[in-house]
C-alpha cells in the first residue's frame, strides 16, 4: 500500500559554515527542538533520458531517517508536492511506477543519481508544543550513476511545514532567514541540483555544418505547408493548443489513478478538446494523420466516461434525495442507491485503471508525441491565425445552428427531440472549445462568444443528464420492487426529472437566441 502526504517546503543555499539564526524570533515559534542528525542514503530512479526529472518528478529509494522507503514526488504548485510513500523493498513498487506510466511509457526506470545526506534536524513548535515546521541543514554528496559517475557536494537548508499549518508561515520563516543572509536555492530539488552539478559537458555542434531546410512531402488530402509557421500563423496557434491538451492528458493520468476529485473529467475534457481541434482545423493539420488519432481519443473518452458519468449521475441522484422531505422517503432509499452506486463504481473504477495500463492507451500517447514532433501541416498553416481561426469558429457555429434548428422543430418531450438535443449539445461543446482556444488570437470577442455557447451547452447538458437520470431511476424502481420495497420515491424522483427536462426545453429558445445574434458572429470577424 502507498500513503500520500502533501509536502510544502522551501530550500535555501548554505555553506559548511552556515548556522541557523535564532528562529524563536519568528512569530508563533515558542521553541526550537533539536532532533539530532540523520544519515540518509537515497537512490533516484529515472529513464535513461531523464523524463521524470524533466517534469519535476522524483522517484527514489531512501534508507535512514524516520520515513525510509520508496518515495514518489509529484509537483502540485510552486513549493508544493504530493509525496506518495511505499514500504522499503528491493524492487520498484507497482503502486508508484503506475503513477508515472504516462511519462515513461515503455522506457525502463534505472538508477540515475545517489544522494548521501547528513541531516541536522530541528522542529519549530508553538507554545502548546505543536510542531509548526521542520528545519534541516543537509550536507549533500551526489554521485551520478550513469557513464562518467561525476560527483558534487553542497549544503542546503530545508524548511517543511508541519501538517495543518498554513503556507503563510513559510513567508515568516523566510523573512527571518533572509535577514540572516540566507538566500533561496537556485534549484527546486536536490535531484535537480545533482543533475545540474554532475552533468557531462555538452558537445559543441560541428562547425560549418549546414542544416537543410525541411520540405514536407505531399500526404493525405491536401498539400503540406511549404514553410514552418511563425508566431502569428494558424499553424503555430493550432500546434500550441494541441500540445497543451496532449500534455494535460499525460499530467492528469496519475491523478486519475489516484482517484483525485474531478481528475477523470479533466482528462476527458483534454481528449475532447483535441478531437474538436482536429475537426475544426482540418485545413491546418492533415486529417489523414489526425483522424485515426481522433478515433483513439474517442475510444479513450468513452472508456473513461463509464467512471465519470457514474460520478455525475450519483451526485445528481444524491442531491435529489437530499432535497426531498423525509415524509416522502419511503423505504430504504439511501441504502438502495448506495448498493447500486457501489456496484457500478467498483466495476467502472477497475475498468478505468485497466484502460490506462493498456497497450492501446500507450500507443495513443506515442502517436500524439509523433504528431507534435513532426506535425503534418497543410497550406493553411502558413496563413495568419487571425484569418484562419475565425473561419473555423464560424464553421463550427453553423454546424451547431443546423442542429439547434432541427431540435427546436421537433415536438417537446419526445425521444426524438431528446436525441436531437443531445446531438446539439455535442456541437455546442465543439463550438465552445473552438472559441475558447481562439482567445490568444481573438481576445475578448472569443471569450464573449464562448460564454454564450457555454450557456447553451449548460441547458442542453442538464437536459441530457435528466434523460440519463430517468433511465437510472427506472432501473432503481425495478430493483426496489423486486426486493419487496416500495418504488414510490423512485417514481417521484422520475417525475421531478421529467419536470426539470421540460423546464430546460422551455428555456432553450431564449438561451439560443442570445447566442445566435448576428453581431456576435460579426464580432469574431468570421465570414
Amino acid at each position: 500500500m502507498a500513503d500520500t502526504k502533501r509536502e510544502i517546503e522551501r530550500k535555501y543555499e548554505a555553506t559548511d559554515e552556515t548556522r541557523l539564526p535564532d528562529l524563536t524570533k519568528v512569530a508563533g515559534v515558542s521553541s526550537v527542538v533539536d532532533r539530532g542528525v540523520a544519515e540518509l542514503d537515497a537512490v533516484y530512479y529515472d529513464t535513461p533520458d531523464l523524463r521524470l526529472a524533466a517534469n519535476a518528478i522524483t522517484l527514489r529509494r531512501r534508507t535512514g531517517g524516520s520515513d525510509e522507503g520508496w518515495h514518489l514526488k509529484l509537483p502540485v504548485s510552486p513549493d508544493v508536492r504530493d509525496e506518495i510513500h511505499a514500504p522499503l523493498g528491493p524492487d520498484l513498487p507497482h503502486a508508484l511506477t503506475g503513477l508515472v506510466r504516462s511519462r515513461i511509457r515503455d522506457a525502463p526506470l534505472v538508477p540515475a543519481v545517489r544522494l548521501l545526506s547528513s541531516r541536522e534536524l530541528c522542529h519549530l513548535v508553538d507554545a502548546a508544543g505543536k510542531p509548526l515546521a521542520e528545519v534541516s541543514i543537509d550536507a549533500v554528496t551526489a554521485q551520478r550513476l550513469d557513464a562518467g559517475a561525476a560527483t558534487a557536494n553542497w549544503t542546503e537548508i530545508e524548511v517543511e511545514l508541519a501538517d495543518g499549518v498554513g503556507p503563510a508561515f513559510l513567508d515568516v520563516v523566510e523573512k527571518r532567514l533572509r535577514k540572516a543572509g540566507v538566500r533561496p536555492a537556485s534549484s527546486a530539488s536536490k535531484l535537480a541540483r545533482a543533475l545540474e552539478d554532475t552533468a557531462p559537458p555538452q558537445e559543441a555542434p560541428e562547425a560549418g555544418r549546414k542544416q537543410a531546410p525541411h520540405t514536407p512531402k505531399k500526404q493525405g488530402r491536401g498539400r503540406r505547408a511549404a514553410k514552418t509557421p511563425g508566431a502569428d500563423t494558424a499553424g503555430d496557434h493550432v500546434l500550441a493548443y494541441l500540445r497543451a491538451q496532449a500534455e494535460a492528458i499525460v499530467a492528469y493520468d496519475p491523478a486519475v489513478r489516484r482517484d483525485l476529485p474531478d481528475s477523470v473529467h479533466q482528462l476527458r475534457v483534454a481528449t475532447r478538446r483535441l478531437r474538436s481541434a482536429f475537426r475544426s482545423y482540418r485545413k491546418v493539420v492533415d486529417p489523414a494523420v489526425t483522424d485515426p488519432i481522433a478515433g483513439e481519443l474517442k475510444w479513450l473518452a468513452g472508456e473513461l466516461g463509464v467512471d465519470r458519468d457514474h460520478e455525475v449521475l450519483n451526485d445528481r441522484l444524491q442531491a435529489r434525495i437530499t432535497d426531498l422531505p423525509r415524509t416522502l422517503l419511503l423505504g430504504p432509499v439511501r441504502g438502495r442507491l448506495r448498493i447500486w452506486s457501489v456496484a457500478r463504481r467498483t466495476g467502472s473504477r477497475r475498468k478505468t485503471i485497466a484502460v490506462l495500463d493498456s497497450r492501446r492507451y500507450l500507443d495513443l500517447l506515442n502517436a500524439l508525441d509523433a504528431l507534435l514532433a513532426d506535425p503534418p501541416l497543410l497550406r493553411a498553416a502558413a496563413q495568419p491565425a487571425a484569418t484562419v481561426v475565425p473561419k473555423a469558429i464560424t464553421k463550427d457555429y453553423d454546424r451547431l445552428s443546423t442542429r439547434m434548428e432541427h431540435a427546436l422543430a421537433l415536438p417537446p418531450g419526445t425521444g426524438e427531440r431528446d436525441a436531437a438535443m443531445h446531438d446539439a449539445r455535442k456541437a455546442a461543446k465543439r463550438a465552445r472549445y473552438a472559441a475558447e482556444a481562439a482567445r490568444p488570437v481573438l481576445g475578448k470577442p472569443a471569450k464573449r462568444f464562448a460564454k454564450r455557447l457555454k450557456a447553451v451547452q449548460s441547458v442542453l447538458g442538464d437536459h441530457q443528464d435528466s434523460v440519463v437520470a430517468r433511465e437510472a431511476l427506472r432501473t432503481l424502481a425495478i430493483q426496489a420492487h423486486a426486493a419487496g420495497e416500495t418504488a414510490f420515491t423512485w417514481g417521484l424522483l422520475h417525475g421531478q426529472e421529467e419536470a426539470q427536462a421540460a423546464i430546460r426545453e422551455r428555456e432553450l429558445p431564449e438561451v439560443w437566441a442570445r447566442a445566435s445574434r448576428p453581431e456576435l458572429r460579426a464580432d469574431l470577424g468570421g465570414r
